[in-house]
């Protein structure tokens, strides 16, 4: 999976089977742009910051580890665009506006819901795919970047 050459990006790709949850179910988990914190492990926090949850350009700060006494708001944070959705095809895609994480400024991810293999008729379980665009970040790997989300 690593990609030796420093100019090109660096493209990745999770996925994880749910047995009990079907696409419809977990579709509106991911449509819901503005509260990913609701579900999402390590998340502190998520909120819409610009536009209507869910339309394309809106804006969502998300809190990826919390604050202390001194200074309450997450260390460390991503603003995210919707940049494409498709309600039917069940796809979304963000890029990252601003961060506080060295690296991610190139950052555009697409999540899919999938059927669960020849599960045509959406009643047995489902896939999520994540996949992701971002410059080679100083100091990471690709391998290393893949492993913070699978």
């Amino acid at each position: 999976m690593e990609n030796k050459d420093p100019l090109a990006k660096w493209e990745g790709k999770v996925s994880k089977r749910l047995a009990k949850a079907t696409v419809d179910q977990i579709w509106p988990l991911y449509a819901d742009f503005f509260n990913l914190h609701k579900w999402f492990p390590g998340l502190e926090t998520c909120y819409g910051i610009h536009g209507n949850n869910g339309e394309l350009g809106c804006i969502r700060f998300c809190g990826i580890s919390p604050g202390n006494a001194d200074k309450p708001e997450p260390a460390n944070w991503a603003k995210e665009r919707l940049i494409a959705i498709d309600h039917a095809q069940h796809t979304l895609s963000y890029d990252v506006v601003d961060t506080t994480i060295i690296g991610l400024r190139s950052f555009v991810g697409t999540v899919k819901i999938l059927p669960s293999g020849d599960d045509d008729d959406r009643t047995r379980g489902g896939v999520i795919e994540w996949s992701f665009t971002v410059d080679p970040i100083d100091g990471w790997s690709l391998d290393g970047v893949v492993a913070q989300f699978d």
